[in-house]
């Protein structure tokens, strides 16, 4: 399963590093250490993490607009069938939903925890992988 280190949760989380350690500290989101040393942060505990904080955005004046947009997320929650597949992604505050082929979602290995990037245009969804470091 993938893991995330300290401050890539928290750029997915939208909170800072600090914010994540002490989180981390006080058990609210579950830790591990690499053989170096390092703490990681389980993918699946992070996408729990990432629902609990979501909140509605206040939607504001529309001063701008853009017909293509990328949210970076992680996977939430996939609902699969034997045709299609939901796949929700929390970016920040923004919860995306995407519905897709399962056969992409399997080839996608989309799973709650693992990094994604929905990129919208007009009504279409197409959840991509980015690369890892």
């Amino acid at each position: 399963m993938a893991t995330f280190r300290m401050g890539q949760a928290a750029q997915l989380l939208g909170v800072s590093t600090d914010t994540v350690r002490r989180w981390a500290d006080a058990g609210r989101l579950p830790t591990t250490r690499t053989a170096g040393g390092r703490r990681e942060v389980d993918g699946v505990a992070l996408a729990e993490l990432a629902r609990t904080l979501a909140t509605e955005p206040q939607a504001g004046d529309i001063v701008a607009a853009s017909a293509r947009n990328r949210f970076t997320g992680i996977v939430t929650r996939v609902v699969k069938d034997t045709v299609m597949a939901q796949v929700e992604l929390q970016a920040g505050p923004h919860r995306v939903v995407a519905l897709l082929s399962r056969e992409a979602a399997d080839e996608l290995g989309l799973a709650p925890g693992v990094l994604a990037v929905a990129a919208i245009k007009a009504t279409n969804v197409v959840v991509e992988l980015p690369a890892q470091p």
